[in-house]
Order: C-alpha cells, then sequence, then structure tokens
C-alpha cells in the first residue's frame, strides 16, 4: 500500500487531490510494520511539510537506507534524530525477520550523545516509536524486539552486568564511556557487530577534546567491526559543514582524501520570530532602578502570553537571580509553576526540571547553558535571553528550542542591557535571518587526547607501531600528525627523558622491535624487525579506565591575607587565569592585589587600587571571532550613512534590522555621539583598528583603549602580545583588562609607550614565539599544565583507590611544572602552550589581523582624548576605580557621558531634538 493510500485509510479527512505529497518513495523503503506505525504517528498532513516527512527525514533516510554516510543538519525540532534512528529500525527489523535465528546479542548501533541528559531523553524517545512498531508486528503474529539501553558514568554494575548477558542492539553512550567499552575486555566484543553510529549534537562535541576523543575512537572502533559502521552526524547549527562531515568520516588511510559522506542541508526551514528589544532608548541615563522594572514586566508580559517559557542567561547566578526577582516581583510565580536549571543543580533536581519541561507544567524557566542542547520540550513556545549569547550558534541553538515541531514558528526575544551588547545583538539577529552561522574550530594534533588513545591501543593488545599511527592519522584532528609529532608523543609515554621516574611519571607503553638475539619470535603474529608497542604494568588497564577523559575537574581557591592570615573568600580557578602580579580584584565588596598562587591558596594584599579584573571575567561566554568580524564590517557600513545621511539615515537602516524602536535609537545616538567626539577614525572597520590614550591624573595612570571586536579569546591573547612588549619598553607593571569589543592596557604617567607603534610592529611570524614567552609564570600556564598532565595520565586522578582532588592534583604539577619545563620538546609541555595559544587566546586569529596590519590592509589609528569615548565606556569601566557594584559602574558611565556631552557642546545635535520632538 503507498503512501496516498495509507493516509487515506488513516485519516478520514485527508483530501488526496489538493495535497502534493512527494513521500512514497520514502515509505516504499520501509518495513510493512514500520510504514504503518509511521503513518498512525504523522498521518495528519502538517502546512509546509509536504507529506509523511519533514525535510530532513525525507533526504535522510533514504541516504542511511542506502549506507552513506551523512550528516544531517535541520533546525531543532524538524526531526533529524527520528530520521537516524527510522532507518536503522527499519533495517534491525528487517534483519530480525529474514534472519532464521535473529538478531545477534551484541551491539548493531550507538548513539552517542555530549550530554547524559540527552541520552536519557533520545533512550524515552526510542520507546515511542519501538513499542509502536512492537505492537503492529503483534497484530501480525510476528514475534520480535529490537533492545535499546543507555550506559554512561550514571549506570550502576547491576545494568552494566546484564548488558554483558542480554545486550542492547542500540546502546546510546556518551564519548568517555565509549572509550571505556572499547578496552573492555568482555564488553568490547559485543562491539564488533556495530553497522551505525550517530553522533548527536556534532558541533558541540567537534570544537573541544572530547569529540578529539570521539574522533579516535571511531575508527579504533572500525578496526573492530567487520564492515565499516555507517557514520551519521546531527546538528541545528554548525558550519563549515564539509568540515563537520570529514571531522565525522574522518579517512580509510592516513593521508588520503575523506570517506564517502553526503550532506542533508536543511538548516532554514523553519520560521523564526526573532527580535531584540531594549528597556530604554538610553541606557546610560536611565536610572537602574527603571531598567530592571522595565526589565521584569516585560519579561511577566511575554510570560504571560505564552503557554511555555525558557529564558537563558550568561551565568548561573544570573539565572537564579532572574528567577528570584520574578517571584518577588510578581504573585503569579511559585516553586510549583517556575524553575531554575543550571549544571550546579543536582541530578535529581535537574532532571525534575526536565521532566516538568517536557509535560508542560511550568510557566518559565530559567537557565544558564545547560538547556542549550537536548531535550525535547514540545510545550515551549517562547525563548526569552537576556544579554548576547555570544554566537549566531548559540542564539540559533537556544532560541531553536522554542516552537519545536516542524510548522511552528520559532519565537525568540533578545533583551540587552548593556550598549555593546546591544551592538553585537542587532548584529548577530541580522545575521541569523541572513543564514549566517559562526565556524566551528577543531582542536587539533592534541598529544595528551593522543596519549590516552595510544595508550588504550597498547593495554588491548601488543600490535604494530604503524597500525597505531595509521589510526591515530585517519582521525580528521590527527590527519596531518607528523612523524616528529609521533616522536615527540612516544619519547613520553615511553618516559624516555632522565629523571621521570624519580618525578613518579613511568612508562605507559613499551616500544620495541620484534628482533630478539636469540633469532626466536616474541610476538609470532608479526614478522622480525616490525617496531611494536605494547603495555607497561600489570595495573595499565586500571589505570586507564579509571583516568581517562578530556573534562578537566576545577577547583575554589582560598583567598588568604598576607599580613594576617585571614580567609576572606574563595575564587574560581579560572579566574586566576587572567591575574598577575599586582592585578587588583574585587571580593566581598572590598579590594585585593594579587601576589601569588600556592597549590590552591592565593596570596593577596589589601589595597586602596582600582581594581583592574572584572568579576565576571571568568563566567562569561566569550564573543565568536566571526561574529567579531561582522560586527567590524557593521560599524563601517554604519559610518557610511552617518557620514550621508546623519543620524537620521543610520536609523531608517536600522529599522531593517529585526530591532524594537528603542534598539534602534540608542543604538543611532551612541554611534553619533561618539563620532561628534572622537570623529570617524575612533570606530574600528575593517580597513582601521581604533586605539584612544586618556591621561588619569587622579589615578596617576595613562590608559590606552584598543577597540578590537574580535571577541574576548582574540582579545585576551593580543593584549598579553601588547602588555608583554610594552612592559619591555617602559620596564614597568603593565595592567590589562580585557573585553569582547576590545582591551585596555594602563601604565604609569611617568611611563609613555606608543601602543599603536607596538601593534603595528608586531611580526606575524613573531606572534606565536612571543605570545609563548608571554605566558611563561602565569597561572594560566599552570591551570592549563595541570589540566594536560591529567589528562595525559602523568598525575593519576584515581589510583589504588585514592582519588586525588583538583587541588591536589594543582599541588603535584606545581611540583612537576619546572621540571616539565626543562625538558627538551617534551609532549604534556608542548600540548600545554598549544592548547591555550591555540584554543583558548585564537593565535590564528591574532596572526591573521597583525598580518593585515603589516601589509597595510588594516591601519592602526591612535589618538589622545581627555575622557574615554561612548565606545570605549565599558572598556574604561572595567579600569574604574568606583566600579564595585551595577550601581556603582551606571555613576561612572554618567559620568563620562556627562563630560563627553560637555565637549561636544552640552546638548544633541539638531538631528536629535528633531527625533525627539
Amino acid at each position: 500500500m503507498g503512501g496516498r493510500e495509507l493516509l487515506a485509510d488513516t485519516d478520514p479527512d485527508f483530501d488526496a487531490e489538493s495535497v502534493d505529497i512527494c513521500d512514497d518513495h520514502v515509505l516504499d523503503l520501509l518495513e510493512p510494520s514500520v510504514r504503518e506505525w509511521w503513518v498512525d504517528q504523522f498521518g495528519a498532513y502538517v502546512p509546509g511539510n509536504g507529506g509523511f516527512f519533514t525535510p530532513p527525514q525525507r533526504e535522510a533516510i533514504p541516504k542511511i537506507h542506502d549506507r552513506e554516510n551523512v550528516l544531517v543538519a535541520s533546525p531543532t525540532g524538524s526531526g533529524k534524530t527520528l530520521a537516524s534512528f527510522t532507518a536503522i529500525i527499519n533495517e534491525l527489523y528487517r534483519r530480525d525477520r529474514e534472519q532464521p535465528e535473529g538478531l545477534d546479542n551484541s551491539v548493531y548501533c550507538l548513539y552517542v550523545s555530549p550530554l547524559k541528559s540527552l541520552a536519557n531523553d533520545i533512550h524515552r524517545n526510542l520507546e515511542v516509536p519501538l513499542d509502536g512498531i512492537q505492537a503492529k508486528l503483534a497484530e501480525r503474529g510476528e514475534d520480535t524486539e529490537i533492545r535499546h539501553a543507555i550506559r554512561h558514568g550514571d549506570t550502576d554494575s547491576s545494568e552494566r552486568q546484564k548488558m554483558l548477558e542480554t545486550t542492547p542492539h542500540i546502546l546510546n553512550t556518551t564519548p568517555e564511556t565509549l572509550a571505556i567499552l572499547l578496552n573492555s575486555p568482555k564488553f568490547k566484543q559485543k562491539l564488533e557487530t556495530v553497522e551505525y553510529v550517530v553522533v548527536d549534537e556534532i558541533h558541540s562535541l567537534a570544537e573541544n577534546k572530547r569529540g578529539t576523543h570521539l574522533s579516535v575512537s571511531l575508527e579504533r572502533l572500525e578496526e573492530m567491526t567487520d564492515t565499516s559502521p555507517t557514520r551519521i552526524g546531527c546538528s541545528a547549527t554548525v558550519e563549515p559543514l564539509t568540515t563537520m562531515a570529514e571531522y565525522l568520516v574522518g579517512r580509510e588511510e592516513p593521508g588520503g582524501p575523506p570517506r564517502d559522506y553526503d550532506i542533508v542541508d536543511t538548516r532554514f526551514v523553519r520560521d523564526f520570530d526573532i527580535r531584540l528589544e531594549c528597556p530604554t532608548d538610553d541606557l546610560i541615563d536611565t536610572p537602574r532602578g527603571v531598567v530592571q522594572s522595565r526589565l521584569y514586566d516585560r519579561i511577566h508580559e511575554l510570560v504571560e502570553s505564552h503557554e511555555n517559557t525558557l529564558i537563558f542567561t550568561n551565568t548561573r547566578s544570573g539565572a537564579e537571580r532572574v528567577l528570584h526577582n520574578l517571584r518577588e516581583t510578581f504573585d503569579a510565580y511559585d516553586e510549583e509553576n517556575s524553575g531554575c536549571h543550571h549544571g550546579s543543580l543536582s541530578k535529581e533536581r535537574r532532571q525534575e526540571i526536565e521532566r516538568q519541561l517536557k509535560a508542560g507544567d511550568l510557566d518559565v524557566v530559567t537557565s544558564s547553558t545547560s538547556l542549550e542542547l537536548g531535550i525535547d520540550m514540545p510545550h515551549l513556545d517562547l525563548v526569552i535571553q537576556i544579554g548576547s549569547p555570544k554566537s549566531v550558534a548559540a542564539l540559533l541553538q537556544r532560541v531553536g528550542r522554542a516552537g519545536h515541531r516542524l510548522g511552528q514558528t520559532v519565537e525568540g526575544r533578545v533583551i540587552a542591557l548593556d550598549r555593546d551588547e546591544l551592538v553585537e545583538c542587532a548584529v548577530m539577529l541580522k545575521k541569523a535571518e541572513e543564514g549566517f552561522v559562526d565556524r566551528v574550530f577543531v582542536p587539533e594534533n592534541a598529544q595528551d587526547v593522543a596519549a590516552q588513545q595510544v595508550y588504550g591501543m597498547a593495554i588491548n593488545a601488543v600490535r604494530p607501531e604503524s597500525e597505531v599511527r595509521a589510526v591515530l592519522r585517519r582521525a580528521y584532528p590527527y590527519r596531518d600528525f607528523s612523524d616528529a609529532e609521533f616522536e615527540r608523543l612516544f619519547r613520553y609515554l615511553t618516559a624516555d627523558y632522565a629523571g621521570m621516574e624519580e618525578k613518579n611519571v613511568y612508562a605507559k607503553v613499551w616500544r620495541d622491535t620484534n628482533d630478539p638475539p636469540d633469532g626466536e619470535y616474541h610476538y609470532d603474529d608479526f614478522p622480525v624487525g616490525e617496531p611494536l608497542i605494547g603495555k607497561r604494568g600489570r595495573l595499565a588497564r586500571v589505570i586507564y579506565m579509571t583516568n581517562i577523559g578530556t573534562i578537566p575537574d576545577s577547583f575554589t581557591c582560598d583567598v588568604i591575607v598576607r599580613s594576617s592570615d585571614e580567609w576572606v573568600g574563595n575564587l574560581d580557578e579560572s579566574y586566576l587565569d587572567k591575574l598577575e602580579k599586582g592585578d587588583v580584584f574585587v571580593l566581598g565588596g572590598e579590594r585585593f592585589e594579587f601576589s601569588y598562587r600556592r597549590g590552591s591558596k592565593v596570596y593577596v594584599n589589601r589595597t586602596s587600587a582600582r581594581p583592574n579584573v572584572p568579576s565576571w571575567f571568568s563566567e562569561r561566554l566569550p564573543l565568536s571571532y566571526d561574529l567579531g568580524h561582522e560586527i567590524v564590517q557593521f560599524q563601517g557600513d554604519l559610518l557610511d550613512r552617518l557620514d550621508s545621511g546623519g543620524r537620521p539615515a543610520i536609523r531608517d537602516w536600522l529599522r531593517e534590522f529585526p530591532l524594537d524602536e528603542n534598539s534602534v535609537r540608542a543604538i543611532a545616538r551612541m554611534f553619533d555621539e561618539q563620532c561628534r567626539y572622537a570623529g570617524t577614525g575612533s570606530v574600528s572597520t575593517p580597513d582601521r583598528l581604533a586605539v584612544e590614550v586618556t591621561l588619569d591624573h587622579d589615578e596617576y595612570r595613562r590608559h590606552y583603549y584598543v577597540h578590537a571586536n574580535y571577541g574576548r579569546k582574540f582579545n585576551d591573547g593580543l593584549s598579553r602580545l601588547v602588555a608583554y612588549h610594552c612592559a619591555r619598553q617602559a620596564n614597568t607593571n603593565v595592567q590589562v583588562a580585557v573585553a569582547d569589543h576590545g582591551f585596555t592596557v594602563s601604565m604609569p604617567l611617568n611611563r609613555k609607550v606608543d601602543v599603536a607603534r607596538v601593534i603595528e610592529s608586531l611580526d606575524p611570524e613573531a606572534v606565536a614565539a612571543d605570545l609563548r614567552a608571554a605566558l611563561d609564570g602565569t597561572d594560566l600556564l599552570k591551570r592549563y599544565f595541570r589540566i594536560n598532565a591529567t589528562r595525559s595520565l602523568m598525575i593519576l586522578k584515581r589510583y589504588k583507590g585514592y582519588e586525588k582532588s583538583a587541588a591536589q592534583q594543582q599541588v603535584s604539577s606545581d611540583m612537576l611544572l619546572s621540571f616539565a619545563q626543562d625538558l627538551d620538546d617534551f609532549a604534556v609541555m608542548e600540548e600545554t602552550y598549544r592548547e591555550i595559544m591555540e584554543d583558548k587566546l585564537n593565535v590564528a586569529g591574532i596572526r591573521e589581523i597583525v598580518q593585515q596590519i603589516a601589509e597595510g590592509d588594516i591601519a592602526v589609528h591612535s589618538q589622545q582624548v581627555d575622557t574615554p569615548s561612548p565606545r570605549a565606556f565599558g572598556l574604561a569601566t572595567l579600569m574604574a576605580s568606583d566600579v564595585v557594584l551595577a550601581e556603582d559602574e551606571s555613576a561612572v558611565l554618567q559620568e563620562f557621558h556627562e563630560r563627553v556631552m560637555q565637549e561636544i557642546g552640552g546638548e544633541e545635535s539638531e538631528e536629535a531634538r528633531v527625533e525627539s520632538e
């Protein structure tokens, strides 16, 4: 029976003549019971769908049926994951029906997800089609079963044992658990039958070392199976598609082309209703209490007019604060109909919130990033984002949680409370409308992950070194792993450095040729002279199984006043990444000067000096580098309109963006005031990097504000380079503060350095070496050495029943750091520098911009101003001595603005007066 006939049978109101259904060719691929279930489930015609299948399902199911590797890029709620499972389930039912003995007691499909909660959700969603199809089979008198189970870090030992006896045909797991299963003496045999691998939310894995680890695990799995498993990747927001597809499939042979793949690109099949809102058109002079009142009134209005609302903030504390304020301000919210979800809450509490969201029992939930991926929320019809999510990909991922069905409009509202974020959100929403997505950058040649995986391969069996190299190089992140990098890796793994064992760092593998002096083979399976590797130590497997993984442990540091040994609070260790000796920060309303850290203790001195490291530094997400380029382009386009038609021209242009009128007026006013005060040269554009200098006689400091809109990773790296050269020239302590839209360099008034000249003189070829030198002695280097030493199993988190906390790991790391720095070309040290510079400080982006400056494509424009310009207000408040609380920041901003207005005549332009009238 074809699709039309089936639909006519199940839906009496269906008019076959009026609907163009093009799905017969897909339905014909399905087994009768699967096809009948699908038509029962999705038989009602969905406008815009064109039939039974959504666009990603219509394209993906036939490709997976034909065993093609495929990347499915489609919005949240469009059915891409179900498409993957439908084709696989269909094949398993066919196989079970046709084979006399049925399916083997082993795994046929692996589903890998980045989150345990996502794996749980997919596990539940699998029950619906499997139970439904089972019922159809029962009606036909057929008795068959496809088993599915979930296995990750929370699965108890009894459940794991049951999986050995009664093995799931579909296994849901995480990258870490898969790596353990590949070395499980018994369960790894159950993976030899795997024919399908589904990698969900592939973008969130590929961009970090969890994805690097997974890519090698998939190549190890490839070796174990009789037939090459079909690989299916799913993502709502990913770019470039070809890069992600190549990451998914790897290579058949080292140095060869990627395995064959296809791409299903249906990313823009849903309708979006996204707008940027601002509580006022004047974020500086409007009293803070008024802004907050309007914000919560607007949130309440939006929540009241929708069924279920999810509110994203950029921090966990922000999520808690928004929920608290809603409950305090309005009687409509209580513990029964509202909740908060983030990573610091207990697993039980998070799961309860997820359950209530799925059921539609909560009017509003606040979250940081923990609900950005994953679970199906069918009743959710609005997402509110407070502040900038920092990338188009994150915006689409978050807003895509609303209208979680094809045919429903995705409704999202972004509310900006800061003028710099107002600009980036305006650009972000416009680029989202145009189909722009930020690129995913894949970490490459990570030595610590390679160390874990080579160790795992050696534990499973003695094997030729050439085979180990080939497995690693077939994985996309290691496609260019050189012979020199292999030698570096093996020198570490074999402890081929004097003094390592005295530091309790022992060899993980042995490396030798099968060429014994007596002429007899040690290993009959390999020819004489074949270089081999194998495991070292009787506890190798236990060490591997209890210590692998890539997610670093973290801890808080006790802050101690040096003079009195007084404990004054805690700092998250990541906050120390930016601190250097002499830096001043605020804790508990007091100011402290950082002196040094020992293990988990931070030693400080009380001070009255200005803070120069913002309290949120380590908590906020960084602006995407690609979006930063778009903001710079936006500023250039805006200046063209300002030059040709003044503020009215800017407003007319901005009204083409998805902005409310307050946002339009606020952005137009800011740039008009900027150019009237400091000229168009004070705004960074694609061909200009603006630097402004102010002299602060009260604090006896000279401040340089560098308007680099390329994101905090870029600015963190470039500011370290600039400060490094400035300190060498001026022979003084240089203070730095970093934001997404630029950075500040500050030094005493009696020290003067031409920062613009420093930037112009940077050598693109020397950027990496200079940045490496600038990292010496920093807490950033100390922390990441500990993380990489632990990942490389140089420091063991668990050994013989004893567990080292992150703070204890740091103590061990501090003791090893100087030893490691003295070793020649040491893998763990080199990986630490690589990860910091490439993954955390965007050295590639810095080199790109420095190259353009050196070639004259970007000019560095510097000018001295009496007070920070409007576009520098945010940078200036990072260094302002009065900024301790939000109220203080508002006062400082108002003072800056008042000075600017006095400089440009004390009143707004004629255009502004006409506008307000």
